[in-house]
């Protein structure tokens, strides 16, 4: 896809790039020039979410901004225009330099002039019906695709549509609705209160909910009981004090719009979950020797500067098993009807980041050694801690390691990452009493469990494929003799 034009008085935009496989659209998260500034090639101007990851985009030509054509928050569909550039040597427009750094909240629209009679009927702003109330602060709107609105005149037509009892098309004041917001009317409808017969105290004529309340006292009152007949004196009965009816106080939730890496982990965990049927299998093991094996390691010369932890011993384990039972590292093509047997493993590992979680892999994970496998792993989460993790190192996965275990959580049932035939959780190592050598004795214990596809993993290859995996965090030494 080209992502760059030029016009005949020196500019050149740059479009939206695709940076993944695929993708549609991306999120400006910040710009790192404004409008004057001296760009050169290569030169990163903006960072940008996907659905995968956060990429930082540079310029692929030398000049001046000319103008940024999205405010950051922004979500851009590929193949826009986001910035242009003076290549002709002149300067940027001295009046662009404000419009950026005001980031308006929608991009420029063209001017809609108003009629000669109406500029003198300047129009307040109407109360909104729809959600909350009008926020005092201006509020940034995603841009809707196709035709273009300025800004002022959607929100007038936002308003407009939210007001019921407008004029009909023949000039006529339609009947009146009571004017109420959403959860109004449902405390309404749950009270018993028939809006039209309640008195507005709000603005504009806007029910309240203590309106509504105040309606409903007189219709809630007891009917008065005839006195039954003189009998013994009854017990006296305190009287209970009334119980307050539900809150549902919008400024007490907060809404997050659902984007970029959360709408990508939604859309595939549910693809996963209603796609491949999972079965997960579950053994506890004791890995005190594993433990042990840490410790020596992080003493030995040739780890020196790696960082070695239970989970690099895991990802060895793992590896291990998958070498012994090569038929789980497989994937299902539904369009074709065949399961596709993988002779190399990228090893993906579920990595938690604030953007949301991510599964990186390594690649070719098989033949590393285990201070290259250390190195990998280490570089891995640097970078997912970081943000700045490749959709390129996202892509290709074969099986997945997740580690509920430092959340101190002793196991999970994982859910496949889309395309994969497996995943194994890890949980929490803890001292407890285990049976070793015919004796009672505090070992360092965990629980593993194994996901997997049960259209082309059946219950003896994943059992096997679990039991290899615990078998070498139980005896490290079959690292050796197994691999």
């Amino acid at each position: 896809m080209t992502t760059m034009t030029e016009n005949a008085s020196g500019l050149r935009e740059f479009k939206m790039p695709d940076v993944g496989e695929g993708l549609t659209e991306a999120e400006i998260l910040k710009w790192y020039v404004q409008v004057g500034d001296t760009v050169t090639d290569g030169q990163v101007v903006c960072e940008v979410e996907t659905a995968k990851a956060a990429v930082e985009l540079p310029i692929p030509f030398n000049g001046v901004v000319a103008g940024l054509h999205f405010p950051e928050g922004t979500t851009v569909d590929v193949g826009q225009v986001i910035i242009a550039v003076d290549v002709s040597g002149g300067a940027a427009p001295a009046q662009a330099a404000p419009a950026a750094a005001q980031a308006p909240a929608v991009p420029a629209a063209p001017v809609v002039e108003a009629a000669p009679e109406e500029e003198a009927k300047p129009e307040g702003r109407k109360p909104v019906l729809v959600g909350y109330g009008v926020a005092e602060s201006s509020t940034k709107r995603r841009p809707r695709k196709g035709a273009e609105v300025p800004a002022q005149q959607s929100e007038t037509l936002y308003a407009a549509t939210a007001i019921q009892g407008e004029l009909n098309g023949h000039g006529h004041a339609a009947q009146q609705r009571p004017l109420a917001k959403p959860p109004v009317r449902k405390l309404a409808k749950d009270l018993g209160v028939d809006l039209a017969t309640v008195t507005p105290s709000g603005p504009d004529g806007i029910i309240t909910r203590e309106d509504v309340h105040a309606a409903a006292a007189p219709a809630q009152a007891p009917a008065p009981v005839a006195a039954p007949a003189p009998q013994e004196a009854p017990a006296r009965v305190q009287p209970q004090a009334p119980v307050p009816a539900a809150s549902y106080d919008g400024a007490r939730e907060t809404r997050i719009p659902v984007k970029g890496v959360r709408k990508a982990i939604a859309t595939a965990m549910v693809g996963s979950a209603f796609t491949a049927p999972h079965v997960t299998e579950f053994v506890t093991v004791d890995v005190t020797r594993t433990m042990r094996l840490v410790e020596e390691l992080k003493q030995d010369k040739d780890m020196h500067g790696l960082r070695v932890n239970p989970l690099l011993l895991v990802a060895k384990a793992l590896l291990v098993a998958i070498k012994r039972n090569p038929a789980v590292n497989a994937s299902w093509d539904e369009a074709g009807q065949e399961i596709v047997q993988k002779h190399y493993v990228n090893l993906g590992i579920a990595a938690a980041t604030p953007r949301g979680l991510i599964v990186p892999n390594i690649k070719d994970a098989h033949t590393r050694t285990l201070p290259q496998l250390a190195e990998s792993l280490g570089e891995l989460v640097a970078t997912a801690r970081e943000g700045k993790t490749s959709p390129a190192a996202m892509q290709g996965g074969t099986v997945t390691i997740t580690n509920v275990g430092v959340f101190g959580v002793d196991t999970g049932t994982p859910i496949l990452n889309p395309g994969e035939s497996a995943i194994l959780a890890v949980g929490a190592i803890k001292l407890q009493p285990w049976v070793h050598k015919g004796k009672v004795k505090p070992r360092q214990v965990t629980t593993l469990a194994l996901s997997f596809d049960h259209r082309l993993v059946d219950g003896e290859l994943g059992s096997k494929v679990l039991a290899d995996t615990a078998a070498v965090l139980e005896q490290p030494k079959r690292l050796i003799t197994w691999a």
